[in-house]
């Protein structure tokens, strides 16, 4: 699965962990992602969705009252 979100396009960040004797590691920040049911045009999907999306409102999740 890609680590990336569906609606804004975000992605996992590249960097450098650095040890106490200031050693470089090559690592990875990842975003946090969740698999969310939304309505789009009439239809219920699930997308790939970050958790930023979700809580600033671009991202209406889909009730499940609505089935």
């Amino acid at each position: 699965m890609a680590k990336i979100c569906q609606c804004c396009g975000r992605g996992p960040v590249t960097g450098n962990s650095v040890s106490h004797s200031n050693r470089h590691t090559r690592r990875r920040w990842l975003i946090n992602l969740h698999n969310v049911r939304i309505n789009f045009g009439g239809e219920t999907l699930r997308v790939n969705v970050c958790a930023r999306c979700i809580k600033s409102g671009f991202v209406r999740k889909a009730s499940l009252s609505g089935q």
